[in-house]
């Protein structure tokens, strides 16, 4: 949503949070907290309060009974229209609310120290304008770094504006951002973004902030509108900004660093757990829920969701949607492949793993990697290819490495050659190697694959006596 301001942004997100507890989509829920909580401010505090209130999100709920317990600007808080919304409509929450901070503002005023800004100037001359004013649209020049606060910021410009306006804005506008670069926490700091008059060497303020604005992982830029200033003003000749081809960004950054509290009152902020939407596809493979196409595999019927398999293999989505699809057909005849492969390759298509395969032996594990490495590359999975190109690198040894090394070479696993080529020239067993049955197979059927590797075997143990 970078296409958006910040209240459209914020709004946004409360909306999500609306739907996400109608529709018991927990994680979808906690993440919009958590982007709330790293939004809170004095503007936004109240109706959050409200917000968390009424959805049950208890851990939001006591962000904002902190804010308001530890924060200086309750006054400004209290002026808001939000504030007057909360009081009207819900006073009981609100009294809530001052009771617990209250018992709270006991405990953490004991540990509370008065903020403490850190305030620097970034400086970044843009050179060479005639070059990088002509770059696209939402390209950027960025300046070097600079830590304020213990935390790195930079200067963005953008030449023709960071997102694409109008045709008659298009190409007339630049776009500055102060970026924050910091990772997993909150900043709060105040910003005056301004150009510096090359002729009178006065600096004059283009864009800033009046009060601290919080900066997080959700909220890294400042100002947040797309629009900076009209092109031609900073071109105008008695604008003063460019002279030699070069005109210079300044920002001066005041970081206010927020008291610390004990761990007793301190907390580690809003949790969002994982991603488990695989658990969820995987289910609905388990439970045989819906199924709406079945696949023939060696004269076995084995039932699958089309949606699901189209969205992860573009070949399946030609076979079921596309030219490829036979009409009105809703069974598919899949030839050359074992009814074991198959299923273990919808277990990947819905879980993104490979499933257990702890009940076979050595052997039988490489032969079934080897079988869902071939139905991987039939199917356009790369990740899964790659996971069995990973797995048959670790179970390199003298027996399996001609058959890999051939296996590699039919699919285009350029990695997992070189793995086999490396492993042939740095063997001590290259008799043993010769000795299987497998590097009989290759010399037989693929003599100029082996006589590759040879090649850039030699050329490997040449380079290895020279370092």
């Amino acid at each position: 949503m970078d296409d958006v301001d910040d209240n459209d942004y914020i709004e946004m997100i409360r909306l999500l949070l609306v739907a996400a507890d109608r529709y018991a989509m927990d994680r979808l829920k906690l993440l919009c907290e958590s982007i709330l909580d790293d939004l809170l401010d004095v503007d936004t505090v109240a109706t959050t309060l409200a917000l968390a209130d009424q959805h049950n999100c208890n851990n939001l709920k006591d962000v904002c009974i902190e804010f308001i317990a530890t924060s200086d600007e309750m006054d400004a808080v209290m002026a808001t229209e939000d504030y007057a919304d909360l009081k009207r409509n819900f006073p009981y929450v609100l009294l809530d609310a001052f009771e617990k901070a209250s018992k709270r503002h006991r405990k953490v005023s004991r540990y509370g120290k008065k903020p403490n800004p850190e305030k620097a100037t970034l400086s970044f001359e843009v050179t060479d304008y005639s070059t990088v004013k002509d770059m696209a649209v939402s390209k950027f020049v960025r300046s070097p770094t600079l830590a304020v606060g213990g935390h790195n910021w930079a200067i963005r410009f953008y030449p023709n504006g960071a997102k694409k306006q109008s045709p008659s804005i298009m190409g007339n506008r630049i776009t500055v951002y102060l970026e924050f670069l910091g990772k997993n926490c909150k900043v709060r700091a105040v910003y005056d973004i301004r150009l510096v008059n090359q002729d009178t060497g006065l600096r004059e303020s283009i864009c800033s902030s009046s009060v601290p604005r919080m900066f997080s992982n959700n909220r890294r830029f400042g100002p947040q509108k797309r629009v900076f200033m009209c092109r031609r003003t900073l071109e105008w000749e008695q604008s003063g900004y460019i002279r030699d081809d070069h005109f210079t960004i300044e920002c001066v950054l005041t970081v206010v660093n927020e008291p610390k509290v004990s761990n007793a009152t301190g907390r580690s902020g809003i949790e969002v757990p994982p991603s488990d939407i695989s658990n969820h596809l995987g289910k609905l493979l388990q439970d045989e829920e819906r199924f709406d196409v079945n696949f023939i595999v060696g004269g076995e019927k084995i039932a699958a969701h089309k949606l699901v398999v189209a969205a992860r293999s573009s070949v399946f989505k030609a076979e079921l949607y596309g030219e490829m699809k036979e009409k009105g057909a809703q069974c598919l005849i899949v030839e050359d492949m074992q009814p074991d492969v198959f299923r273990a390759l919808l277990h990947f298509i819905y879980n993104d793993s490979l499933p257990d395969m702890d009940d076979v032996d050595d052997n039988e594990y490489i032969e079934m990697i080897r079988l869902l490495l071939e139905a991987a590359d039939r199917y356009a999975m790369d990740r899964m290819k790659l996971m069995c190109e990973s797995i048959l690198d670790d179970h390199l040894d003298v027996d399996t490495v001609a058959t890999t090394l051939a296996l590699a070479d039919q699919h285009n696993c350029n990695s997992l050659m070189d793995v086999c080529i490396e492993f042939m020239a740095t063997s001590n067993e290259m008799d043993a190697v010769m000795a299987t049955e497998g590097y009989a197979d290759l010399r037989r059927n693929c003599p100029f694959v082996l006589i590759d590797a040879f090649e850039k075997a030699s050329k490997l143990r040449v380079e290895s006596k020279h370092r």
